[in-house]
Parts: structure tokens; sequence; C-alpha cells
């Protein structure tokens, strides 16, 4: 039950989960990249003493364990679970109550501890400026400075209750580009958010949209701003509920604002918008610059003492891949609940979330069918669901198997998943694309911003194959000119190295490899063949490599391939392998690097402060 930041701080202190860097550090690349290696490491949370440039502490690397996130959300996690539990499912809930009455305690006492709770006044903060907080920039091509932790507030309308508020967090840029110094910050929304609904209404009706920012207070309070809550069910609600302290909070001329946060910016929406970015995002590439809201700050509190977290983000895993898997574990009892039919979903990080969905469904629209009559088809109306639910909707591969065909199946086990669907799926059947969609505003391998494609590869019924794993295999392959290695990645499942930079005519080095497969006895025993760049594989953890740059450096529509394909009244077809290109493209964004210049020194900090 923490009332501030620096409560939480000194508490990971006590228990020997954070170090203090002395030492001044910069914000200019040198202190993200302390953050990436101290996460890389295991180490413990960081609190930098001495930030060059600004007055104020910093800290980072709060949420980058598994232990560490426990130990803070101690008190209220499992509170948050029960009552999850109860509202996905309340007649199992109170049957399960009857044996473990604590179970039902801790669904009320979490209702209780969730209404947040007027209280402060504006006289808890001092006034400072945009210039005055740390200026991180995480990578040497970011437009400027960047809030990473950012609680983003904002009302339907200047009247609205404070249990209609939103609290998304959305990347704030607080230098560069054309932005007037200390009066101008850009806010960066992706599609499929929240505050798109208030925006919207704000423009409706003519008026700037009021948006408070808060970085810092409890540590529920920056969790709640990445929860996907239902829509107008505020995020308010489950930081105190987390927290187990209701969400303390104000008005100051129409402004919310959080009594326990570090820093408050407060301003408006201006009807304009103005170039934000590029950021290093965390699919591990930049997003470019291009126009989003800009807001006019009208005022910036901080608190006494107040302390600046940050995240940094880059190609996973990283950070915020622990929010993902505690949102994963609190929020998996409403899945059946909110998607009937759906029994698991993953997202997967090493994918970069959006880009690759595993998911559970059933198949039952014919029972009375023979194994070998089964095919996808309520599997293709779960699918549409998931296409249709939450940020499930900004999936670009939706890989999704029948829970019928194989019990003991997890999404969580990609090997067996993939597995089980290359042993299952009909290439001549089971691939269905939308061509020309709507796609996750960070992806850049469709056609433009927001645009490019999706495919759902659905797989039920019988084994139509066997999968082989035996790099003897390889002798009989006959790789075309330009490619240059094959990798067996997993059962089924190849990566071919290609040193044919991609090109207008990049057709010519795939025709060549599915000539060249034509007379490969293996062929069926490989159904998945990823095509990328010469020297791509960067890390030793080869199904890694292989999710991240398949899924992030494709396009289903532009980059899917197979052998012997065609088109039978507008559905594509082939027969296997599936071949998809993941070389780099010309219109994709740079992958995130940093000078070893920055490596090393941010690795001596480090030491010489006795976290390495």
């Amino acid at each position: 039950m923490y009332k501030s930041l620096e409560q939480a701080l000194l508490d990971l202190e006590k228990a020997g989960m954070l170090k203090r860097i002395h030492a001044e550090v910069d914000p200019y690349l040198e202190m993200a990249e302390i953050a990436r290696e101290a996460f890389r490491q295991g180490g413990p949370a960081l609190l930098f003493e001495h930030v060059k440039g600004s007055k104020f502490r910093a800290v980072c690397n709060i949420f980058g364990s598994e232990e560490r996130f426990k130990f803070l959300f101690r008190d209220g996690f499992e509170q948050t679970r029960a009552a999850v539990q109860f509202k996905s499912n309340p007649v199992e809930f109170f049957k399960h109550s009857l044996k473990s009455p604590k179970q039902l305690f801790k669904a009320a006492n979490a209702g209780l501890s969730s209404l947040p709770k007027r209280s402060g006044s504006i006289k808890d903060f001092e006034e400072c400026s945009l210039h005055d907080l740390p200026q991180l920039v995480s990578w040497p091509l970011d437009g400027g400075a960047f809030i990473t932790l950012p609680q983003v507030a904002t009302r339907p309308s200047e009247n609205a209750s404070i249990m209609q508020t939103n609290v998304g967090m959305y990347r704030i840029q607080i230098s560069g580009n054309d932005y007037i110094p200390n009066e101008e910050c850009g806010l960066h929304y992706q599609i499929k958010r929240d505050i798109a609904r208030h925006h919207q209404k704000a423009i409706e009706e003519g008026r700037p949209l009021k948006v408070s920012i808060f970085i810092g207070g409890p540590p529920s309070h920056t969790f709640a701003a990445v929860m996907p809550m239902p829509e107008n069910l505020s995020e308010l609600l489950f930081a105190g509920m987390l927290g187990n302290r209701r969400f303390r909070y104000f008005e100051h001329n129409g402004y919310l604002v959080s009594s326990d946060a570090d820093f408050c910016i407060l301003g408006e929406l201006e009807p304009g918008l103005k170039p934000e970015g590029p950021f290093g995002d965390h699919i591990g590439y930049y997003s470019g610059k291009h126009d989003f809201p800009c807001m006019k700050v009208h005022k910036v509190l901080c608190k006494k003492n107040a302390i600046f977290p940050f995240t940094v983000v880059g190609r996973p895993p990283q950070e915020d891949t622990l929010f993902g898997k505690f949102i994963h574990e609190i929020t998996k009892p409403m899945v059946p609940a909110t998607l009937p039919g759906v029994y698991g979903i993953h997202a997967v990080d090493d994918a970069g979330v959006h880009p690759l969905c595993l998911a559970l469904g059933s198949e039952s629209f014919r029972p009375y069918a023979s194994e070998a009559e089964r095919e996808p088809m309520e599997l293709l109306k779960t699918a549409n669901a998931l296409l249709g639910f939450n940020q499930a909707s900004l999936s670009k591969y939706l890989i999704i198997a029948a829970k019928e065909d194989s019990p003991h199946l997890s999404v969580d086990d990609i090997p067996a998943f993939f597995s089980h669907i290359l042993e299952r799926v009909h290439f001549d059947r089971d691939l269905h694309f939308q061509t020309a969609t709507t796609i996750d505003t960070l992806d850049y391998t469709g056609t433009s911003l927001n645009h490019g494609s999706k495919v759902v590869i659905a797989a039920a019924g019988a084994k139509c194959r066997k999968l082989r794993n035996n790099p003897d295999d390889l002798k009989s392959l006959a790789l075309p000119q330009g490619f240059t290695r094959a990798t067996i990645v997993m059962d089924g499942v190849l990566l071919l190295e290609c040193s044919a930079t991609f090109s207008a005519e990049k057709s010519d080095a795939i025709d060549t490899l599915k000539q060249s497969l034509a007379h490969w006895e293996f062929r069926e025993n490989y159904p998945w063949i990823s095509v990328i760049d010469n020297g791509a594989l960067s890390t030793n953890n080869v199904l890694s490599d292989f999710l991240w740059l398949t899924f992030t450096r494709s396009d289903p529509a532009q980059d899917i391939y197979g052998f012997d394909e065609s088109i039978c009244d507008k559905h594509w077809k082939c027969k296997a392998p599936l071949i998809i290109d993941a070389r780099v493209k010309p219109h994709h964004q740079k992958q995130l690097t940093v000078s070893a210049e920055i490596q090393t020194r941010a690795k001596q900090i480090l030491k010489d402060a006795g976290v390495l």
C-alpha cells in the first residue's frame, strides 16, 4: 500500500532490489543504455541521483523482473485477480468461495479499495517546466526527448464524473521538431486507443480536449495506464485495486490532478497537428515522423522531491515484456467469458506482440463429422471475433487451432503450437487474407501508415503431413544462387538466408527458390520457410530470431508465397511449403542500434556502482 513512488523505491532498496547510481549520467542515450544493460543482466531497479541537466532524480527498471513485480504488488495482486475471476464467472467464483471464504473477502476488499478519493490540493505541488525534466533520448535517431512512462488522463466532457476518466500510456515528446520549447509537447496515440473517443467528441463539440499527464506516483498507477480495461471502465479503479489504496485526486481549473503523482502536466490538445517522432519503438525499429496531436502546455507541476520514472523499449524482450506477462495473468479468466469459444490467446512478445497472435478455439460446428472430414469452420468465426476484439484486433498474423484436436495444447508452447498447426494446415484451404485493412501504427511493413494486410491461418482435423527436424535433410536441398545458408528452427520450419537484397523484382529470388524446392524430397516435411537477409541471425536463440525477423519484416499480402501458388475464386492457395519473404524492404524503418562507445560507458557505470 504505497503512498508515493519514493516509498515504493525505498521498500525495494530495503529488500535489496534497487541500487543507487551516484555518478552523473547523461539522459542523451546513456541513461537508456544503462537501463537496457541492467535489464539484460537481470539487474535491480536503478535510482539515478544526478541526472545531467536536470535537478530531478530518475529511476528505471522498476518492473524489470518478475520478483520485483510481485513484490511491489504483493498487497493487491491476489485481490485484483480475485475480482477479475468474480467478474468473469460469478457463479463459479461463489462455488469456490464456499470452500475458500478468503477469496470472497479478497474480492470485496478489492471493490472497497478501488473507488477514487478526492484528496489534496495544488498547494502540495511546485511549478517547473518541461525543460526541467530529464531530457531522455533513448535511441540516436529519436526526434527529441520523450516521457516513456506517462499516465495520460482524459474525460469525455469537462463536467464528466471521475468514473469516466480514461488513463492510457501514450508516448509524450517534450522537445525537438517544431514544438515551441516549454509550451508544447507531442501526444502520440495509436489506433484503437480510448483517448480517441474523447478527442473525437471534443472535436465534434468544437472545444479543446483537456489532458492531464501524470508521471510517477505509486507503481500501481503506472501499471494501470497500460492495462487494457473495457470501454467506460476507468483505469483509476484498477489503480486503486492493484495498489490496495484508493486513487487520490483533486481538480484544478477543470483539470484532473493526481495527488500522489511526482509530476503533472496540464494542457489542451490543439486543433492542429505537428510532426512527432521518430522514436525507437518496442517492435525493435524506429517509428517514423508523422503528424500527431499537439498539446498546449498550461502548467507543469512537481512534488518537492519528485522522481522521474522511465522505461526503454526496443527489440523484445525489454521491461515492457513483464507488463504483458502480468496483464495476461490477470485477464486470463476474462477471455472465455468475453469471447466464447476462445480458450487461449498469446500475443507473442518475441514477434513484437501485435505482428503474431496464437489462439486456441473450438471446432464444434459439425460434431458428427469424421476426423478426416473435420475442417476449420467455427474457428473462422472465432478468428473474425478476435480480429474485432480490443487490442487483438491489431494482430497481423493470427494462427488458430482447435482444442479438440489436442486437449493439452497450449498457446504458450510456441514450438508445439507451430508443429500442431503445420501438421494439419491445408495450404489450399486454410489461409484467409484481409488484403487492404488497418494495421498497428508501429508496423511499417504495409503499404502506408496504419494500412496493410492480415492473414488468418486456421487448422483443424487430422494430420495431413509428417514434420521433420534432421540437419541431414538439408544436404539434398539445392539452394539457388543468392541463398547462402539453411537453418532448422524447429520441427518443419526453416530459415533461409539470402544475400540478394529486396528490389522491385522481389519475386526473382523467391521464384528461383520455388523451382529448387520442386526437386527436394523433403519439401512437404518442412512446410514453413522464412527467407531472411544474409547475416540477419543476431542472437544465440534461433527461435527468437525466427519470430522477430519473420513477423516484423513481412506483410502477409505482399510477402507470403507458396509452392505452386494460384488463385481460385479470389482465394489464394498453394502447396507446401509456405514461403515468407522476411528480408528488409526499402519502406521499412531502421533497426534500433546504439554505438559501442555508449554501450561501453553504460557497462562501466553499472560496474562502478556495483551492479554488474
